[in-house]
């Protein structure tokens, strides 16, 4: 996959949780118009969507939960056959390595987002900076 695949996508959404689907939307359709990928497509599509859809639940619901007038800032950005989603929040920020494995048999239980994060995506790295908190999911697409 290189040049006209290339895919660069910068978007910025009020904090609220009614553009989850907009935002999965758009990541699945990206997936689906990358024509030169080997993969199932719809496969990718659907996990893209989902670990955008749990990121952001994260940066909504736990870096400023309430605060409508701040914004979460997604990056989608595919070269060669590198994909590279950042989410970026404004909030306290969390450890990443700290969230433990979650309790399928406890429907309570929180933890389930980070953990499909991490089985679908081959890294996973969350880092404060001075204009916020950085989630970034990295996926070879080989």
């Amino acid at each position: 996959m290189h040049g006209e695949t290339d895919v660069n996508v910068d978007i910025v959404v009020p904090n609220q949780t009614r553009y989850l689907g907009l935002i999965g939307n758009i990541a699945e359709q990206i997936a689906r118009e990358l024509v030169d990928y080997r993969g199932d497509r719809d496969a990718l599509g659907y996990n893209m969507n989902l670990v955008l859809t749990e990121a952001m639940v994260n940066a909504i619901e736990h870096a400023t939960p309430g605060e409508t007038d701040k914004t979460v800032r997604v990056w989608i950005h595919i070269e060669d056959e590198d994909l590279c989603i950042r989410v970026y929040d404004h909030g306290q920020g969390f450890d990443l390595e700290s969230v433990p494995m979650p309790d399928f048999d406890d429907p309570g239980e929180h933890g389930r987002g980070i953990f499909f994060i991490r089985k679908l995506m081959d890294s996973v790295t969350y880092r404060r900076t001075e204009s916020g908190n950085v989630l970034e999911m990295r996926k070879k697409l080989a």
